[in-house]
């Protein structure tokens, strides 16, 4: 009687995919240079609420809101509000970094009752987010807005707004 000698290769079909887009909320502690006034070393801090939808392992679009209350010549304060593009990198173990172009609006409080006024605001960034778990991450970046035509006084050279600096958070997988 003679063996015969069979090979056999299967491939099982997936029983589940899983969506490879995410839903993170986080939070933000700031500390910038405010840029005003012009050639100050005047720095702010304040919070930051973001939002940011993962596409997939390499692009993301992230949402903000930033506050800077504290520590401003005389009383002057920043926010800001912008959105926009986020790019992934390699990643190496638990750390993922990233660069990020946002746009949107940046507001400031001028002290002496100046006023306030809005600026059309470019914000490039680059950070790395540090995976503690499946559902928590810190991240840390630095931005370096540009607030455009600002500060726009009449009479006045214009001497653009570019508040930059570093912010440190945690942020929350809402769900994948």
């Amino acid at each position: 009687a003679a063996l015969l000698h069979v090979s056999v290769e299967a491939q099982a079909v997936p029983a589940a995919h899983r969506a490879p887009q995410s839903l993170w909320v986080g939070a933000e502690y700031s500390n910038i240079c405010a840029s005003f006034p012009y050639q100050s070393n005047q720095r702010l801090s304040g919070v930051e609420a973001f939002a940011e939808y993962k596409i997939n392992g390499h692009v993301g679009i992230e949402g903000n809101a930033r506050f800077l209350q504290f520590g401003g010549f005389e009383n002057s304060t920043e926010s800001s509000y912008l959105a926009g593009p986020k790019a992934y990198f390699f990643a190496w173990k638990k750390f993922q970094p990233y660069g990020k172009l946002l746009v949107g609006t940046g507001k400031i409080h001028y002290p002496f009752a100046i006023g306030d006024a809005s600026y059309f605001a470019l914000a490039p960034g680059v950070g790395s987010e540090y995976r503690l778990s499946r559902r928590w991450m810190l991240r840390a970046e630095y931005e370096y807005q540009m607030w455009l035509n600002s500060p726009g006084f009449a009479n006045e050279p214009n001497h653009e707004l570019t508040p930059n600096g570093f912010h440190v958070g945690v942020a929350y997988r809402v769900f994948r």
